[in-house]
């Protein structure tokens, strides 16, 4: 198996897309309306399966989840340098939902959010 996308639901498109194009540095595939399923929906790129945002335009308003340990669901970006990923977190004033943490000469990780809580970790393997 492969993986091909992971969603999060997001309340609004095109804050969603400034955080993820222009903090994240993701590069957008695509972006549609579903008229049928009353969804707006884009694809952003990212190596090993796309990230799919998903705003539903019907039902009622969307609320953002609690973030709380175990902080899932998330999906994991790998880094080569943590110290480079905080420093653009920092600079791009993404909040920190915890971290960085570290396993000695295993792995160091750090969980922030979108603008919707969606929780993203980063993480840098020493293997």
């Amino acid at each position: 198996m492969k993986n091909e996308h992971t969603a999060f639901q997001v309340s609004n498109m095109d804050e969603s897309l400034a955080f993820y194009t222009q903090k994240l540095g993701l590069r957008l595939i695509s972006r549609e309306i579903n008229p049928e399923e009353q969804e707006n929906y884009a694809f952003l790129e990212l190596e090993g399966g796309n990230l799919e945002l998903i705003q539903r335009l019907a039902d009622e308003p969307f609320v953002k989840p609690i973030i709380r340990p175990p902080y899932c669901p998330h999906f994991a970006l790998v880094t080569d340098d943590m110290a480079k990923t905080m420093a653009m977190i920092k600079a791009a004033q993404i909040p920190i939902v915890r971290g960085p943490l570290e396993i000695a000469g295993v792995e160091t990780w750090v969980y922030v959010s979108d603008p919707d809580n969606n929780v993203i970790e980063f993480i840098q393997w020493f293997r």
